[in-house]
């Protein structure tokens, strides 16, 4: 412990984001793969996504969001005393995307590290975010969500081409006693199905070699009739669960912000909340999949576009490779 006091919650000051210029629409990829744009917008919702250049890494999306969030709280590099980077496509295995993070930023005071929870990885940073603060260990905490998923994208499997895009979000979050903040966070997983959603090379179980290049194990995979299936029955289980936790009813809700994985999931999950549209966020149509960057993104454009206001209840929903799953509940 620090001996700083033990503050009640945490609460997000600040959020950013960033998506790279270079736009790949659907009718780009039936250039490459067997598909059409009707038959992608009706199984999935995406119309394009944004790619990063040959010359982006992870960090430097991340960097972008960061330097937004931190210019729109009005702070410094030096203000931060905690970096974490949720993300699966890291700049490289080690170090930690959060240490390239901080030496871009400047941010000499801070520990970084990175986090990995797949899709599910800026809701899992939330739950731990809000738990140093709110014990003191930490007094404001950058947490980001980047990813650069195109480079571990097979563009001639016509199942996964068609869903993933590159981006970052950030948030800052300081200690409050008011009522606002996170009221609450909650994180789960089942290793048992992890291959539904896996990269198989490039780790200690398949290192890289010509065996695992040739089969593509350095691309993602996914089985996407069984994910969905089990998305969701999950996510529609997780938000009622979460509602009912902090004596909320679903019409009390003023935003859902899901991740932006498949727009036939988060209707789901709608639905069984009664929410009508104007309470669900969704942008999956211009960035598809972008992984632990979807929420934060997602949180930023809502934010900038006036959907979050104060006392606004808003709960934030995730599902992922691992499998995992979080959602948090948030008084804007």
């Amino acid at each position: 412990m620090t001996g700083r006091r033990a503050l009640h919650k945490a609460r997000i000051i600040s959020t950013g984001s960033y998506v790279p210029e270079n736009v790949i629409t659907n009718n780009d990829l039936e250039q490459i793969v067997e598909t059409s744009d009707e038959w992608i917008i009706e199984r999935t919702g995406i119309r394009e996504r944004r790619i990063a250049n040959e010359n982006q890494a992870t960090s430097d999306l991340a960097y972008e969001a960061a330097h937004e969030a931190l210019q729109r709280a009005d702070l410094k590099p030096r203000d931060i005393d905690l970096i974490i980077v949720a993300t699966i496509s890291g700049d490289m295995p080690f170090p930690s995307t959060a240490c390239f993070l901080q030496q871009k930023l400047g941010a000499k005071k801070a520990a970084a590290f990175d986090l990995n929870a797949a899709c599910s990885g800026f809701v899992y940073g939330l739950h731990i975010a809000n738990s140093l603060i709110k014990s003191g260990m930490h007094s404001r905490i950058l947490l980001v969500g980047a990813e650069v998923l195109s480079k571990f994208t097979d563009w001639r499997d016509r199942t996964t081409c068609v869903l993933f895009g590159d981006g970052a979000g950030a948030v800052l979050l300081e200690g409050t006693k008011e009522k606002h903040g996170i009221y609450s966070t909650h994180i789960y997983s089942d290793g048992s199905l992890s291959d539904l959603i896996y990269l198989p090379g490039g780790g200690s179980k398949n290192p890289c070699s010509r065996e695992t290049i040739l089969k593509k194990m350095h691309f993602m995979k996914m089985k996407g009739n069984e994910t969905f299936k089990v998305a969701v029955r999950t996510l529609e289980e997780l938000a009622s669960r979460t509602l009912e936790e902090n004596s909320l009813t679903p019409s009390q809700l003023s935003l859902l912000i899901p991740h932006q994985a498949n727009l036939r999931i988060i209707q789901a999950t709608a639905k069984r909340l009664d929410l009508p549209a104007e309470k669900v966020f969704i942008n999956i149509e211009k960035y598809g999949n972008t992984s632990a960057a979807s929420i934060p993104i997602a949180l930023d454009e809502a934010v900038q576009s006036g959907r979050c206001r104060k006392g606004d209840y808003i709960l934030l929903e995730a599902f992922g490779g691992g499998l995992t799953w979080a959602s948090a509940l948030l008084r804007w």
